[in-house]
C-alpha cells in the first residue's frame, strides 16, 4: 500500500509512519524523494517520515526553477500541513541543505533539529579559504557544466541538456538511475552561477538555530565544509559531526551505519 499522500502547491508529499514527531526529508541533485527509501524504512516505526521531490526534479512534471524565497515558502506550507502544532526535524542533503538551512534561518520556531548530510558552511569565507586551487577548479567545472546544461536544455535543445546532465551524473557516480535524471534538475546551479531566479545572494549565514547532526562522506576529492564548521559544531550543545568512509551519498553507500547514527542521535536529542 502506498504511503499517505497530499499535494501542496503541485508537489506530492508522502508520509510514512505515525509517530508524534515529523522528520521532513529534503534531497538534492540529481535525486528525488526515493533517495530516502532506506532511511524511511529505518525510522518509520518511531517517526512520521515526510518526503517529497523538489520542484523541477520530477521528470513527469514541467521544468520549474524555484527561487530561494519560493522554495522556503513551499517548505513552510509543507511543514504547516504535516505538523501544524509542533516544530519538525529536517533531514537534508546536497541542495536540500542549502534550501533547508535557509528555511530554518527564516522560520526558527518551526525547526527543532537538523540532520545535514555532506553540505556544511557552503558559502562562508572559512569554506572558501579551506579549498585548494584544485578543489576550486573542480567545483567550478562540474557546477558550471550543469548550469550550462540547464541553459542548453531550456533555451537550445532539451536532448543536449539531458545528455550533458546524465554524463556528469555518471562521472560523479550518482546512485540515481539515469532515466530519472534530466536537465531541469540543474536549476540550482544556474541560480548559483548565473543568478537565475535571484540566485542565492540573499541567503543567510549557515548557523543552525537548533541542535544539528552533520554527517559527511570522507571519500571525496574535497569536502563541502570548513574545519571551522566542524569545530563550531563540536562547541554547540547537542550538535555533532561524523564522517563516514563513503561518498557524497552516504545514506546509500553506508546505509546501515548512516541510519543507525541518525536514529541514535534523534533518540538522544528528544522524543
Amino acid at each position: 500500500m502506498p504511503p499517505p499522500c497530499r499535494t501542496i502547491d503541485g508537489i506530492e508529499v508522502f508520509v510514512d509512519g505515525d509517530g508524534p514527531q515529523a522528520v521532513v526529508m529534503i534531497h538534492g541533485w540529481p535525486d528525488t524523494h526515493h533517495l530516502w527509501d532506506g532511511t524511511v524504512a529505518a525510522l518509520q516505526d518511531r517517526y512520521r517520515c515526510v518526503r517529497f521531490t523538489l520542484p523541477g526534479f520530477d521528470r513527469l512534471q514541467a521544468p520549474r526553477p524555484t527561487s530561494l524565497d519560493a522554495m522556503t515558502q513551499l517548505f513552510a506550507a509543507i511543514v504547516d500541513a504535516v505538523s501544524p502544532a509542533q516544530p519538525v526535524t529536517l533531514l537534508l542533503h546536497d541542495w536540500g541543505c542549502v534550501f533547508g538551512y535557509e528555511f530554518a534561518a527564516r522560520h526558527p520556531g518551526r525547526v527543532s533539529r537538523i540532520v545535514a548530510v555532506d553540505i556544511g558552511d557552503h558559502h562562508s569565507a572559512d569554506f572558501a579559504r579551506s579549498l585548494t586551487a584544485k578543489a576550486k577548479w573542480q567545483i567550478f567545472s562540474y557546477q558550471c557544466w550543469l548550469a550550462i546544461a540547464w541553459m542548453m536544455g531550456r533555451h537550445v535543445n532539451a536532448a543536449l541538456g539531458r545528455r550533458m546532465t546524465r554524463a556528469m551524473a555518471r562521472s560523479l557516480r550518482c546512485p540515481t538511475p539515469s532515466d530519472a535524471i534530466d536537465w531541469p534538475m540543474n536549476y540550482p546551479y544556474a541560480m548559483q552561477w548565473f543568478g537565475l531566479a535571484g540566485g542565492f545572494r540573499d541567503a543567510a549565514p549557515v548557523r543552525a538555530p537548533c541542535p544539528l547532526l552533520y554527517l559527511y562522506g570522507e571519500r571525496k576529492p574535497f569536502m563541502f565544509h570548513s574545519p571551522q564548521w566542524l569545530r563550531w559544531l563540536q562547541d554547540s550543545p547537542g550538535s555533532e559531526a561524523h564522517g563516514f568512509c563513503g561518498s557524497h551519498w552516504v545514506m546509500v553507500d553506508q546505509a546501515q551505519a548512516f541510519n543507525e547514527r541518525v536514529r541514535h542521535w534523534l533518540g538522544n536529542t528528544g522524543e
